[in-house]
């Protein structure tokens, strides 16, 4: 089975990060079991969703990890040619949600997996899948926790996100964070007697913009992305039940997406500090009134050497590619902190394609991907020393 045929059966899985992706587990884990992988499954809480490590060859902390997640984005309110779980062909194009974000690089492995079986190996590959990434890298946790406590090991992580075939060596961050502002609710008809939280809010997105231009004029700088330093911006307020009434809560939610020279914590803090001064002025009317700031969720900034030898390595398998940043988030990050795996990101297509209506994935890049990790199998015939 070549890649197009397994990426048009992949498609098919309707794996929305809402719903479950247990069908294309089971066809994945089927799959796999079929051709000799030793297969695990880490269920989530509600056992409706799993991430799956399956492995052949004779062990040892020598071997290399291809890792994906299953769950793409919904399709809900965007306008597609046709159904975007069908895969199409269109001339060297191939359309259907997930093409590009990841399943393209899905398929690619279990074609690599079922030519690994058929081989003698003399160090263990290893086939990676985990659910809700799309959601901010939730799924992988539970993974890579399962993996640590088993105290397994690999020499090399490559997390397939689309790069057009280039190695990816850095993404920035992301920490996603809710601020909850009370005041004193009442009637609108007394309102300069109150404290309106969503002027509180208004106030705190101010210190938000305030703080994103101080970042942008004279935080670090990174060049390499398209935005080269960190961002922080407010995505969403909620508050108010009605005209007439002064709100007593409201709440804003932002992220910052930090370059991995950036503490999310200090900035954070910083935050915090510049937020509790917008209370002082009010502390004798309004003792209520208070702004807590909470942490939703957060991954790692990912950032390798270009010098490197998990990039080198690749280099070996595809000398004509460059390295780049990528704008993006990826679980190779989390690989890093938990398990402390040498990790890159590379695979075929690209984001700009990812979570659009008419995704679509370029066949010469899943071509290149196959040829890729043909290369990356020869060198499972022998033992190579972990990357640094």
């Amino acid at each position: 089975m070549d890649t197009i045929e397994l990426l048009d059966q992949l498609v098919a899985f309707k794996t929305v990060s809402k719903d479950s992706n247990l069908p294309l587990v089971d066809f994945a884990e089927s799959f796999l079991r079929e051709r000799g992988f030793i297969c695990r499954r880490v269920l989530d809480p509600t056992g409706l969703k799993a991430n799956l490590i399956a492995s052949i060859g004779p062990g040892g902390a020598d071997g290399i990890i291809l890792s994906a997640h299953t769950d793409v984005v919904p399709v809900a309110g965007q306008a597609w040619s046709g159904n975007p779980f069908r895969l199409r062909r269109d001339g060297d194009r191939l359309y259907g949600r997930g093409t590009a974000d990841m399943k393209g690089f899905v398929a690619a492995a279990l074609r690599i997996a079922d030519r690994a079986s058929r081989l003698a190996l003399g160090r263990s590959l290893h086939i990676a899948l985990s659910h809700d990434e799309e959601i901010g890298c939730v799924g992988v946790r539970s993974l890579l926790s399962d993996l640590k406590d088993r105290r397994f090991s690999a020499a090399l992580c490559i997390v397939g996100e689309p790069t057009s075939m280039r190695i990816g060596i850095g993404h920035k961050g992301k920490l996603a964070a809710r601020a909850t502002c009370w005041g004193r609710g009442g009637h609108s008809s007394i309102a300069p007697l109150l404290m309106n939280a969503i002027h509180l809010a208004t106030d705190v997105t101010s210190v938000i913009r305030r703080q994103q231009s101080d970042i942008g004029n004279n935080g670090l700088r990174d060049e390499a992305y398209d935005v080269p330093y960190t961002t922080i911006h407010a995505g969403k307020i909620v508050g108010g039940t009605a005209l007439n009434v002064v709100p007593d809560v409201a709440t804003v939610d932002f992220e910052i997406r930090h370059l991995a020279e950036d503490d999310p914590t200090i900035l954070l803090e910083r935050l915090q500090s510049q937020t509790e001064a917008l209370l002082a002025p009010h502390r004798m009317l309004f003792p209520e009134a208070a702004i807590g700031i909470e942490v939703l969720n957060a991954y790692p900034a990912f950032a390798v050497s270009p010098t490197a030898r998990a990039v080198t390595t690749i280099k070996a398998w595809l000398p004509e590619a460059g390295t780049t940043k990528v704008s993006f988030g990826t679980e190779a990050g989390l690989y890093v902190a938990t398990l402390g795996i040498p990790t890159v990101v590379i695979g075929p297509g690209s984001m700009d394609q990812g979570h659009t209506p008419d995704e679509f994935v370029d066949v010469a890049q899943l071509h290149a991907c196959d040829a890729f990790l043909d290369r990356m199998l020869v060198s499972l015939g022998r033992r190579l020393r972990r990357p640094a």
